[in-house]
């Protein structure tokens, strides 16, 4: 078996010290005076030979790995799916190696995971957490392991997070609707006690009774994360069948995709006899034949705001629990126009 180039073999191929070696290595050359010339040369010199570190006397001498553990639901959906490219691009730039998986909405999933990457020695967490997990997160506190909630978040908890502010982004949407003639207006969202959840729903009957419009009990469609097709093809058949509103909100691009279905099944013309909006953004509203309006929650600006707090919390271990709230911004398009 080949034997492994060493930070020795390095200095020796250059004609320097092994310390100089090290300082280069570990990106500290300035604290070792190590000019750039020299500097490139060790690099290119190790390059050459194929050195790579030993990550583990490195974890052991520092007490870190530099590797943050993320958690989302699903990370074949598109919104977790691109914040999860944003969190490992920008930990990438601060020397970190992200490591991810899905909750699948399940607590035990999400206890595992955890369980898995604290096994892997991760320095710090970044979850999306699903209900009902707040003592996991407590317990990761207790531990002293960083952790940075992002998109959702508990109340109840002081633990820092990352999230837009989900009452505005709902209440601007469903204005956008009565501002274009809209006034019977249905909402599918989540039946999830998570406090982004409740906002949402909250923000869309603040914007109906400050307009005038009187909130039906029917025009709420809640469907489960385990039956999202069959809850909301269901829920929407009753609103659409005959034809009750005029517009709908989603609360998620999941229950958009499985709702669009359902209302291009029946035949119900968008913007026409329908106008819609969605929370987040997919690939798949820019192929329907009525692009979709929809809120971005700037997942480039969340991911580097948690990429951020972890790291600083990794650093640092300040005491000031920090809720980071990123600006949500409507994107207009086709499908939430005028009534034709």
């Amino acid at each position: 078996m080949e034997k492994k180039v060493s930070l020795k073999d390095v200095a020796r191929y250059v004609g320097v010290s092994t310390a100089l070696v090290s300082y280069v290595m570990n990106g500290k050359e300035k604290q070792g005076r190590v000019g750039p010339d020299m500097a490139e040369r060790i690099r290119k010199a190790a390059a050459k030979l194929n050195y790579q570190p030993n990550l583990i006397a490195k974890s052991l001498k520092s007490g870190r790995t530099n590797t943050i553990g993320l958690i989302v639901a699903d990370i074949s959906n598109p919104f977790f799916s691109s914040i999860a490219r944003i969190i490992e691009d920008e930990a990438q730039k601060l020397g970190y190696v992200v490591i991810f998986g899905s909750s699948d909405e399940s607590e035990k999933k999400q206890d595992d995971l955890i369980t898995v990457f604290l096994n892997r020695q991760v320095d710090a967490f970044i979850i999306a957490p699903t209900k009902g997990t707040e003592s996991q997160i407590m317990m990761l506190q207790k531990r002293g392991t960083p952790v940075v909630l992002i998109d959702r978040y508990f109340t109840s908890l002081r633990v820092d997070s990352v999230h837009i502010n989900n009452y505005q982004a709902a209440f601007i949407a469903v204005e956008h609707l009565i501002s274009n003639g809209r006034k019977k207006i249905a909402m599918v969202a989540y039946d999830s006690p998570l406090p982004h959840m409740q906002q949402r729903r909250e923000g869309y009957r603040a914007a109906l009774k400050q307009h005038g419009i009187r909130f039906r009990r029917e025009w709420l469609v809640q469907a489960s994360y385990s039956n999202i097709v069959s809850d909301v093809h269901r829920g929407l058949s009753a609103l659409l069948q005959p034809l009750n509103i005029d517009a709908v909100l989603f609360a998620t691009n999941s229950l958009a995709v499985a709702g669009l279905k359902k209302i291009d099944e029946l035949g119900i013309r968008i913007p026409a006899a329908l106008a819609t909006i969605s929370f987040d953004e997919s690939d798949v509203f820019d192929f329907f034949y009525s692009p979709l309006t929809y809120v971005s929650q700037s997942v480039a600006d969340m991911g580097r705001e948690a990429v951020l707090l972890v790291v600083g919390r990794i650093m640092h271990s300040r005491k000031k629990v920090v809720d980071r709230t990123i600006d949500a911004r409507l994107i207009v398009r086709k499908s939430s126009g005028m009534a034709g």
